[in-house]
């Protein structure tokens, strides 16, 4: 069980968006491919299952967080400790 907590299931934003550009690019390609074959053996069919490989290869490549989505990760600020930052900001007000 271990072993699935080392798992990074995390991808930056950058990340994000070269996924959704490729995606974006793969199913353009992929349709554009299926319809002209598809237009040319005049089976639509064809189209589909060529649109369909091309969505099944962008799920596989897109959708899990591969290192190449994880390369700038955010630099997030410490967390404040609240109970601490409710007594100094008491000792700080002075009573009228």
């Amino acid at each position: 069980m271990d072993f699935f907590k080392t798992i990074p299931l995390h991808m930056d934003f950058e990340g994000q968006h070269r996924a959704e550009k490729l995606s974006r690019i793969i199913i353009t390609v992929f349709g554009l491919v299926g319809l002209v074959w598809g237009y040319i053996i005049q089976q639509f069919s064809q189209t589909v299952y060529i649109l369909a490989a091309g969505f099944l290869l962008t799920s596989i490549l897109t959708i899990p967080p591969w290192p190449m989505y994880r390369k700038k990760p955010l630099k997030w600020q410490p967390a404040r400790d609240i109970d601490s930052n409710s007594k100094d900001s008491n000792k700080g007000k002075k009573k009228k």
